[in-house]
């Protein structure tokens, strides 16, 4: 099948390239950010290092919603929450029928703008249990070892398909280990609850998830956290794909052992003066609780926390700044 990634960031290009190089497919790239657009243009490629190593050009095709003229069977969605359905607007002329849509975004509230441009049996979710860091225009580094992290892929409607079928076969040959599911609001919510503890902490305080795992007080944190995002899904009826306690070992595992090296993407936000996602995440868990007569008072403690971290962060640069 051929492949189209819509926002050609960390993890875009992480899965864009990786089907293109690992599994040998047509990927194109459609962004907006016209710096990325012109470095990649300019140097003939994108620049791609594993662990800040072996940083080597890999030539890709990229292109702007209004030069692009391709028709993919797959749309890959991978944007931030805030600029989604800006560009959702300006791809409209280029979807069809035939084609369907994929999306492992942080955060909820992005299927509900997918939803306006495609109907309900052509949207599939999931997650990506995969760091990666968008170093600049044009340059990216995967975080772990080939083959770290895994994905889950699951059809909105529940249903698997054959198509679904072929996607993770595809995702499977990119060394993506994806697993399919049944359970598309669990799926995704386990992925909004896991960035509820690792990336706000390690946003707010500017450490590596292998740092963050490292303080003796993080198992007591991260449970915490899981419980009330546990307890307000309950209360709103949504059957997650994992137990309380297998998400507490997946925080663990994955900080410590698969990308302990890495900074969230909400703290790259951060650094880079963006607005982080901080309210689809920490915040969404935070009225879904709110929605159901359950307060997640550390959950909105936290996301207060990480907007002042914001506000902090651009104070003292801007401080910095006029000192230098």
């Amino acid at each position: 099948m051929r492949y189209t990634v819509i926002g050609a960031g960390a993890m875009g290009y992480r899965l864009g390239v990786l089907l293109q190089e690992q599994a040998g497919l047509q990927v194109d790239f459609v962004d907006t950010w016209m710096p990325n657009i012109d470095k990649v243009h300019d140097q003939g490629g994108v620049y791609v290092s594993r662990d800040h190593e072996n940083r080597h050009l890999v030539p890709v095709n990229i292109y702007t919603p209004e030069d692009y003229k391709g028709d993919p069977d797959v749309w890959i969605v991978m944007l931030k929450q805030m600029q989604l359905e800006g560009v959702l607007e300006r791809c409209a002329p280029l979807f069809r029928d035939h084609q369907v849509v994929f999306s492992a975004m942080n955060g909820w509230g992005h299927f509900d703008k997918l939803l306006k441009y495609f109907p309900k049996e052509r949207i599939y979710g999931g997650t990506a249990m995969i760091g990666t860091v968008l170093n600049g225009p044009g340059d990216v580094d995967f975080i772990g070892k080939s083959g770290a992290g895994s994905m889950h892929l699951c059809a909105m409607t529940e249903q698997t398909t054959d198509l679904e079928r072929r996607m993770a076969e595809d995702f499977k040959a990119a060394n993506l280990n994806p697993i399919l599911t049944e359970n598309f609001e669990g799926t995704c919510l386990a992925k909004i609850i896991f960035n509820s503890v690792v990336n706000t902490i390690c946003t707010m305080y500017q450490i590596t998830m292998g740092q963050f795992i490292s303080y003796p007080g993080a198992k007591d944190m991260s449970r915490q956290l899981i419980d009330e995002a546990y307890d307000a899904c309950e209360r709103a009826g949504k059957q997650l794909i994992q137990t309380r306690q297998e998400t507490l070992d997946e925080v663990d595992y994955v900080s410590r052992i698969g990308n302990p090296l890495h900074y969230p993407s909400m703290y790259q936000d951060m650094s880079k003066g963006r607005p982080t996602e901080v309210d689809y995440i920490n915040g969404y868990l935070a009225r879904l609780g709110r929605e159901h007569d359950y307060v997640c008072r550390t959950q909105e403690f936290l996301t207060h926390g990480v907007h002042l971290a914001e506000l902090a962060f651009r104070v003292h640069h801007e401080e910095q700044s006029d000192q230098g």
